[in-house]
């Protein structure tokens, strides 16, 4: 199913000269409840290889490119080129483009005192806080590593349990035409 054939139609006048033409209301906007996107046992973790496409992603694991748009909306993806994760090399010119010193110093930040002071894997850094350069022990995080951290959390979404596919659509057309 293509995701905008089961948005609702309606007539509009485009160029304001009286010829109605039917068009699909893409204003109309659904997002997953929370309650459901944090039902684990729903969901499977994936770690999108470098380039690979959300159409890619649905055919690998719904065998139909065409359903990538549910990949985006049970990741609360709205943007599929910069929500997603860029390639390696589409990373590095984005970061050379966004900044004019990629090894510049984004911000400073240390481990918290309380709490978690431990990340879970090498790429969780929920454990340190931001802080100014001149707190005790503070670490320089550079413009390239704030944006891999950026990349590297991207990289892993949820996927959609496909025995549940079937539900999902039925849920989506009902609230779609709602």
């Amino acid at each position: 199913m293509a995701y905008f054939s089961k948005f609702p139609k309606g007539v509009y006048d485009i160029k304001g000269n009286k010829q109605l033409k039917l068009v699909t209301d893409i204003m109309r906007r659904i997002k997953v409840r929370a309650k459901i996107l944090d039902e684990v046992s729903l969901y499977d973790t994936y770690d999108v290889p470098s380039g690979e496409r959300p159409e890619v992603t649905a055919f690998k694991h719904f065998g139909d490119t065409e359903l990538h748009w549910i990949i985006l909306l049970t990741n609360d993806i709205t943007d599929a080129y910069y929500g997603w994760p860029l390639s390696d090399q589409d990373f590095e010119k984005y970061v050379t483009d966004k900044y004019t010193n990629p090894q510049g110093i984004h911000h400073y930040e240390i481990t918290q005192s309380s709490g978690d002071i431990t990340g879970n894997g090498p790429d969780d850094y929920s454990h340190k806080i931001e802080v100014n350069s001149t707190e005790s022990g503070a670490e320089s995080v550079s413009n390239y590593e704030y944006e891999r951290r950026l990349q590297d959390e991207k990289r892993t979404i949820r996927l959609l349990n496909p025995q549940f596919l079937g539900l999902f659509i039925e849920e989506f057309e009902r609230k779609i035409q709602g």
